[in-house]
């Protein structure tokens, strides 16, 4: 039964997930509204147009959405196939990103590649072009992901390469991400239990290592565990983001009121957008803007799980995931549950790259809801009348 319903991609007999749709369009809407609000002065001061970050922030919406009517139009089984040439574009880009010569060097880290109208971080497609392989070769080998050799080892070496090609841009904040979009759908697709947890106890000591043995990150962990001590110094923008949340109270300063942006809370329109909303649409507000991710994840999964096929199941679970972590991590260093890291609110904060890669996403996650065929149901219905009878035992 598992065997026939993969083979099939239905067609889009419901259409695609309008509330899913709507959900990425108003993030992206209170992203565009939020950007510049909380960059409205200092584009001001630094550029004489305030507009600055919002115009630039709006190309990249514009040319995201185009990627995501793209990929929807295209359908996730072309994706599918490109999944390999994707990867291998995205090494380059990340080998190509650390050359003197080719790198862009912004706030001590060598990250992008400056492309004229925007700067390109390959870290940002890097995070697609893993779910693109994992859901590809999931889908490939889900008869045999028990398989240490076959289900856990290539998928992991492939997933360390990219996460240490980024870690030499000095970008942590999406090692983790990677990290965890590698751990959800390992398990998800069935690989032993024992592999993802050998491998987490193996991998402490590295981040141990990549934490502590780094001047600047174990400064900001230690000023994460004592941020009163270090309000002044590297737990600053901490400080300042517990500021202007405590600020806004329920419901806010009131839209383009808020004092954190004017020159207090250092990137106020990237990482730490999440306290500019906070202050000036309050608790609630932040409580609203939670709620729409949690409704992107709960579509998600839904995609998911209706899938016709393998690839799609994985490929919208990985997207999924990717979403939702991210936004999870970023709000929760926002509110100071976690150390600083250098991660974009999805969707909303400013950043052309990873607008662009995730509204990229958004179009393949769009095709695999209006795709129906029950991949995992007859699955789970294989289970449950071997339960029954007995079988397996």
């Amino acid at each position: 039964m598992r065997a026939q319903a993969t083979t099939a991609r239905a067609p889009a007999a419901e259409g695609v997930d309008r509330l899913l749709l709507g959900t990425i369009v108003l993030l992206v809407g209170i992203g565009a509204v939020a950007v510049y609000s909380a960059s409205a002065v200092t584009a001001a001061t630094r550029f004489h147009d305030s507009f600055h970050f919002l115009d630039r922030q709006l190309v990249a919406v514009g040319l995201g959405l185009a990627l995501l009517v793209a990929g929807l139009a295209a359908g996730y089984g072309r994706a599918e196939r490109l999944a390999y040439p994707v990867l291998a574009a995205t090494v380059v880009a990340l080998v190509a990103v650390l050359l003197p010569f080719i790198g862009h060097t912004a706030g001590g880290a060598r990250r992008w590649i400056d492309l004229g109208v925007l700067h390109f971080q390959p870290a940002e497609a890097a995070k697609l072009a893993l779910v693109l392989y994992l859901a590809h070769s999931l889908a490939r080998k889900r008869d045999k992901m028990r398989l240490f050799s076959i289900g856990f080892l290539p998928h992991l070496l492939v997933a360390g390469a990219l996460m240490a090609l980024c870690l030499a841009e000095k970008d942590l904040g999406t090692c983790v991400v990677m990290a965890l979009v590698l751990f959800v759908m390992l398990f998800a697709a069935g690989a032993k239990v024992s592999y993802l947890l050998g491998a987490l106890l193996a991998s402490l000591p590295l981040v141990y290592n990549a934490v502590m043995g780094t001047p600047y990150r174990r400064i900001r962990f230690e000023a994460w565990l004592r941020p009163f001590e270090h309000r002044r110094d590297a737990g600053y923008q901490m400080w300042e983001s517990m500021v202007g949340i405590g600020s806004g109270g329920w419901f806010g300063q009131g839209l383009g009121q808020g004092r954190s942006k004017l020159f207090y809370l250092p990137e106020a329109h990237t990482d730490f957008i999440g306290a500019v909303i906070a202050e000036e649409a309050g608790l609630v507000g932040l409580g609203l803007l939670i709620l729409l991710y949690a409704l992107f994840v709960w579509r998600g999964l839904r995609a998911s799980f209706r899938a016709a096929d393998a690839f799609g199941c994985y490929l919208a679970l990985g997207i999924t995931t990717l979403v939702g972590v991210q936004a999870l991590v970023n709000l929760g260093v926002v509110t100071v549950l976690l150390p600083t890291k250098g991660l974009t609110l999805p969707f909303v904060s400013y950043g052309g790259s990873s607008l662009l890669t995730l509204l990229a996403a958004s179009g393949l996650l769009l095709s695999v809801s209006a795709s129906r065929g029950g991949f995992l149901k007859p699955a789970s219905q294989a289970v449950r009348v071997g339960a029954a009878t007995g079988e397996g035992a």
